[in-house]
């Protein structure tokens, strides 16, 4: 990154990739069409990938930058990697299955150099079939996230205390100022970078996006849902080319689960143990109801259950109760 305010580029794209060939080239395809007239350098840093996708950004893509790692680095670490090479005045992070809509880069550039206050954007994100997908968020808590255990948060979505994580009581055509925003994709000011630093490589997937938004916020920036920017998402893509790994059933779920917990910990200590154990009560809960059932399809529901307990057990021992992240890559 650039320490002073003379830039190369007036925004650098970031697309990390991990086995999305096809669907990377659309994703660049996109890019390439939406930079247009702008000042625009395009990075893709590929995360040890084996299906040929480095060669074909190289081969396809020339003006592309392609950052090779020999190892898998996860999000923040991969979206690291590139940031500090960026020479843009904005970094503009894209997921490799996300599709800009026409004048998304525009726009995004636009309403940052309209606000100056605003540190980090976000767009409105849909599928493919424009079905509308969580885009502006609030920060995670022992509540909401009973909420979302709970169901409650999905049977009264128009409510804003059962609405509250996802703010789907909100009209999603309005723009609004947000605690977070997704990483498939979002803009930010290099120089708030140089400030509050990049991501946390404690965070291998999951939560590092909510505390970097975190860390902006709490130096003063603003954090902002603009819905006329609009990016089509398919979502976990690269997830998908992991493997099963033991009692989770899928490497996802302990990533989900240790990034929860190292992210309670560094923000609200002891609350971590909180956040441990209303998981736990609610899996076993759920486990024993379905457990005694004739119906094979709840007893399955109720071993899923018991190893989704496991598998929270297994991330608070590898974490140390969200005190340090396990050697990566998990």
């Amino acid at each position: 990154m650039s320490s002073t305010e003379s830039y190369s580029h007036e925004a650098s794209v970031i697309i990390v990739s991990f086995n999305t060939k096809d669907i990377l080239r659309e994703c660049l395809e996109s890019v390439e069409r939406e930079s247009d007239g702008l000042r625009i350098e395009t990075l893709v840093v590929d995360n040890h990938s084996s299906d040929g996708s480095p060669e074909m950004v190289e081969n396809e893509f020339p003006r592309v930058r392609v950052l090779r790692s020999t190892v898998n680095l996860g999000f923040g670490g991969a979206n690291n990697l590139a940031m500090q090479t960026a020479g843009g005045r904005y970094v503009i992070l894209i997921n490799s299955d996300a599709f800009l809509c026409p004048g998304a880069l525009r726009l995004a550039i636009d309403h940052m150099n309209l606000h100056p206050e605003v540190a980090l954007g976000g767009a409105r994100l849909v599928g493919r079939d424009f079905s509308w997908q969580p885009s502006a968020r609030m920060f995670p808590s022992i509540f909401s996230d009973a909420l979302v255990l709970t169901g409650l948060a999905a049977k009264f979505p128009k409510s804003r205390l059962f609405g509250h994580f996802d703010r789907t009581w909100a009209d999603q055509s309005e723009p609004a100022q947000v605690d977070w925003v997704p990483g498939a994709f979002s803009i930010v000011r290099t120089k708030v970078l140089e400030k509050v630093g990049l991501f946390d490589p404690r965070f291998f997937l999951y939560c590092e996006e909510v505390d970097l938004c975190r860390r902006i916020k709490r130096a003063g920036y603003e954090i902002w849902y603009w819905p006329d920017i609009l990016v089509i998402h398919i979502g976990g893509e690269s997830s998908r080319q992991i493997g099963d790994v033991g009692v989770s059933g899928a490497q996802i779920v302990l990533w989900r689960m240790r990034s929860t917990l190292l992210y309670y910990r560094k923000h609200h200590g002891a609350m971590a143990w909180l956040a441990k154990s209303l998981e736990l009560a609610h899996y076993r809960a759920s486990a024993l109801r379905n457990r005694f059932s004739g119906d094979p399809r709840r007893k399955l529901r109720s071993r899923n259950y018991q190893n989704l307990a496991a598998a929270m057990r297994l991330a608070w021992s590898e974490t140390r109760g969200g005190r340090t992240s396990p050697p990566q890559p998990w």
